[in-house]
């Protein structure tokens, strides 16, 4: 499958808005956010809680969950229309990687932590060099500072750290043109958090991997020197690099009018 696009952007956001569905009538989860990132850049999505960041980057990653409904507004992902990917929605599960919230917690409980990691390549191809497989699996692991005989583990058999880099190892396997990735520092200690900052800006340097990553983790937005998007109510409400955030006229004022 081609790794090409026919955009300029890793990922083209134009006045997004997207519903959370539940029991009852549909929440308005991200209302008329915009942005663009170019290949081997980063842009950090930080806010409260139910500020709609989780839903924003699912939508963006294509997530199959019923509950997440685009509904006004523009996005593609690596050329891809987001809002109605039809047949091309294989391709921009296969461009993009997915580190959902809580991914960790989330990993098949029947396959081996080889398995796991492999299965993204498992699924699309039906004629698989084994040996080659079982190297790049074994790369992964030791790039993300876990043994290589955890290959043969279960998920239910490490620490909440340790499948955490699991997801981000399943989420790198297809070396992806962007990553997408909801809290990636979610239960890693201290000391195992420069194994990911230096992972995500490899593959940014040396790939033009772009990477959209959601965290509130002051520190780790510095330390990457990203630009920033702060939303709350699903509206962005201030935006820039660093400490240097610009609040969006009129943002505050709309997201509590909801």
């Amino acid at each position: 499958m081609s790794r090409r696009s026919s955009s300029s952007f890793a990922i083209d956001c134009s006045d997004l808005v997207v519903d959370r569905i539940g029991h009852g009538l549909p929440t308005r989860a991200v209302d008329g956010v915009s942005f663009q990132l170019p290949p081997g850049e980063l842009i950090c999505v930080a806010g409260p809680t139910g500020s709609g960041k989780s839903t924003l980057v699912a939508a963006l990653a294509g997530s199959t969950d019923p509950s997440v409904k685009i509904v006004g507004g523009r996005a593609e992902v690596c050329g891809v229309n987001v809002r109605k990917p039809g047949r091309r929605h294989r391709e921009l599960t296969y461009q993009t990687g997915f580190i959902p919230q809580g991914a960790g917690a989330g990993l098949p409980p029947t396959l081996t932590v080889g398995e796991v990691i492999a299965e993204p390549i498992l699924i699309r191809e039906k004629r698989v060099n084994t040996k080659a497989l079982s190297i790049r699996v074994a790369t992964l692991l030791d790039e993300m500072h876990l043994p290589l005989g955890t290959a043969d583990r279960f998920p239910y058999e490490l620490s909440a750290g340790m499948r955490q880099r699991v997801g981000i190892a399943r989420a790198f396997v297809l070396e992806p043109s962007v990553l997408i990735a909801d809290e990636p520092l979610a239960n890693l200690d201290l000391e195992v958090r420069p194994v990911v900052f230096d992972a995500i800006t490899r593959r940014r340097k040396e790939q033009g991997m772009g990477a959209l990553l959601v965290t509130n983790d002051a520190a780790f937005i510095r330390e990457l020197n990203a630009e920033t998007l702060m939303l709350r109510g699903g509206h962005v409400v201030a935006r820039g690099v660093g400490k240097d955030l610009l609040w969006v006229p009129n943002a505050e004022a709309d997201s509590r009018s909801r």
